[in-house]
């Protein structure tokens, strides 16, 4: 997108910290952050940083699907989608670290498959990158893009981060300085 960033991860456990409100969860990554160092030379900085975090579920047949933890669990996330559709909602809030204002909003997508064949789940299973997202949902995936039949909103929504939401939140964020 054009940015200058530096990619940090908080290495936290999401289910752990579950909150309620995007705010909460931005909150507790910034309180960790703070407590094992990682943001001392951001707070002390004369720049300006925000931190962008962004979350993501898939909703299949109204139920939310976080990151599935079993291999039982992700082959009937996969299933589920074969012949019908999910929808991913994700969220991004753009925090001004020094300030604290934010700036937050959410985008959603809608993916439509034609038929997943049983081999192709276990495939997914077994290589085992579903468990690392939402849903166990790879429309990138060389396995399961040829299968997508249609997309109703943008593929990088789909894939967890709205661009033209992000740069929205980022200049609006900036837009108060």
């Amino acid at each position: 997108m054009g940015y200058k960033f530096t990619l940090l991860s908080a290495d936290i456990d999401e289910k752990e910290i579950r909150k309620e409100k995007p705010e909460e969860l931005a909150d507790a990554i910034l309180e960790k952050m703070k407590n094992n160092g990682m943001m001392k030379e951001i707070v002390d900085s004369q720049e300006t940083t925000l931190m962008i975090t962004a979350d993501q579920v898939v909703v299949d047949d109204g139920v939310i699907r976080e990151k599935p933890s079993t291999p039982e669990e992700a082959r009937k996330f996969i299933k589920g989608y074969s012949e019908s559709h999910a929808a991913t909602i994700g969220s991004v809030l753009v925090t001004n670290v020094k300030t604290g204002a934010r700036r937050e909003g959410w985008d959603k997508a809608e993916v439509y498959f034609h038929k997943i064949p049983d081999e192709v789940v276990e495939s997914l299973i077994e290589e085992g990158n579903v468990f690392y997202v939402a849903g166990g949902l790879l429309v990138e995936h060389p396995l399961t893009s040829p299968l997508v039949e249609a997309i109703v909103g943008t593929i990088d929504s789909v894939m967890g981060l709205p661009k033209a939401l992000t740069e929205k939140l980022i200049k609006e964020s900036l837009s108060e300085l």
